[in-house]
């Protein structure tokens, strides 16, 4: 990620800034950082997650949000996760974030992966109401699931080509088939 202005903004100048923009921006503590741009299989992974998920939501408490949606973590770090379901209430009271995902999903790239492993997952793990983060390959079918033991202990459960997937925050199952559907791994 690179960052875009030399000068620090304040929250409040953040989301003003943010709102004029064409393209997505990230903000930590003052800091803006574009965002990357996304490859073919990174957009077909996010549709079909996105395609299998709000069906099976609808008329219910949970609702998904794509990768246009902030996720507020703390007043000084806003991102945008590629996927982020919420079934907290609170969550209707702000349009252009929210701030009690009970899941959040990152497709990894060659250029985010040390990001979304690193710095995001913690502060990730700040949130209280989060209780699943899934990282999804985008070269392989792999998908990696940390789910809250406690407030402290993150558990680790791997899937793979076959597999169907357990999304125990939203009591859902997904085959592993559903998310990489229509995928190329070939160079």
């Amino acid at each position: 990620m690179q960052e875009v202005l030399t000068q620090h903004l304040s929250t409040a100048e953040y989301l003003a800034w943010e709102e004029q923009q064409e393209e997505k921006h990230e903000y930590e503590d003052g800091r803006i950082y574009a965002m990357a741009g996304a490859t073919e299989n990174h957009i077909i992974i996010t549709d079909n997650c996105t395609a299998f998920l709000v069906p099976k939501l609808r008329g219910g408490t949970c609702y998904p949000f794509s990768s246009d949606m902030r996720v507020n973590i703390t007043e000084n770090i806003y991102y945008y996760p590629d996927l982020l379901i919420t079934c907290d209430e609170r969550d209707c009271l702000h349009r252009n974030y929210k701030s009690y995902p009970c899941l959040i999903m990152e497709v990894l790239s060659e250029s985010t992966e040390a990001r979304d492993r690193g710095v995001k997952f913690a502060h990730y793990q700040t949130i209280e109401s989060l209780q699943e983060y899934v990282l999804i390959s985008q070269s392989a079918q792999r998908i990696e699931v940390f789910r809250r033991y406690n407030s402290k202990l993150w558990l680790l459960q791997t899937y793979t080509t076959g597999e169907t997937i357990q999304l125990q925050s939203i009591n859902l199952d997904i085959p592993i088939a559903e998310i990489y559907a229509g995928i190329d791994f070939g160079d």
